[in-house]
């Protein structure tokens, strides 16, 4: 059965009984950190810092132009840090170690490089040089598949990792450094963000979730949806969840705890009545 989750910086809604899990940004892309909670799955922005970057640029991953990969740049909503730094990639995993020891479940956030292209800092450039791969692409996986194998050794439960939706073969590959068959081994639920501020229509929703349904199928590991339920209408909203459940394992909504427990009690209410979400009228 499809359980229901909620994604949120405030502390309280993860308690809230409508929900079946919260996750709680304990680390987020601003920078911004709080204590971990005992009542939710704490979540850990890894690699997306903007605090971080603007206090220290040297931190940020280049491109071969030497390029940084910060907010300001086209195609970047915020800054990026440079996966084999090492005294960051510490602090990484003593967070995880705070999270994991007052929660045994953790979600791993912004995992990976920035995009394709990243990264050519001076460090990167000597180690991959250093080390036993010809292929870069090659290379920069091993890096992160390193750094998910590190951090789940600190975390006792449930390991959840969020993944950039795009189920084509070879492309969080290629983008970030991703090897979802690697992964597999350390991590047990990956999530995937599937967002928009309407959800008019879902046709877009299902194929992407389906993608990733079968770009999965093989691997033991499950998947579930995450929804953006910022001002988003009711119904729409609820809509593009059954849509989700139909492949996911489980839905969770993202930033407005009040508009999600809104849509499921609408969705409670509505089976009870036997309505059928997406049938046209008439049908």
């Amino acid at each position: 059965m499809t359980e229901y989750g909620v994604v949120t910086r405030n502390a309280e809604e993860t308690e809230w009984p409508d929900f079946d899990r919260g996750f709680y940004e304990v680390k987020d892309v601003t920078g911004r950190s709080a204590e971990p909670l005992a009542s939710a799955v704490n979540m850990v922005s890894c690699f997306g810092d903007n605090a971080a970057a603007e206090a220290s640029p040297e931190l940020v991953p280049v491109d071969e132009e030497g390029k940084p990969a910060t907010r300001d740049r086209t195609y970047f909503d915020w800054a990026y840090i440079c996966p084999t730094h090492d005294e960051y990639r510490r602090g990484l995993l003593e967070i995880v170690e705070d999270c994991a020891a007052v929660n045994g479940d953790v979600r791993l956030d912004d995992v990976g490089f920035p995009r394709q292209g990243f990264c050519h800092c001076e460090r990167c450039e000597e180690r991959f040089a250093a080390s036993e791969f010809d292929d870069w692409e090659a290379w920069r996986a091993d890096v992160i598949t390193a750094f998910v194998a590190e951090a789940t050794d600190r975390i006792p439960g449930r390991v959840y990792l969020t993944l950039y939706p795009d189920p084509y073969p070879g492309h969080l590959y290629e983008r970030a450094g991703l090897d979802l068959e690697a992964l597999a081994e350390y991590v047990d639920e990956f999530v995937v963000p599937l967002y928009d501020t309407h959800y008019g229509t879902t046709y877009w929703l299902e194929t992407i979730a389906k993608g990733f349904e079968s770009r999965l199928a093989d691997l033991d590991v499950e998947f579930s949806v995450e929804l953006y339920a910022v001002n988003v209408d009711i119904d729409s909203l609820n809509h593009a969840a059954e849509v989700a459940a139909a492949y996911g394992k489980d839905v969770f909504f993202g930033y407005d705890a009040s508009q999600a427990v809104a849509a499921l009690r609408r969705m409670k209410a509505d089976a009870r009545e036997g309505k059928e979400y997406g049938a046209s009228e008439g049908e």
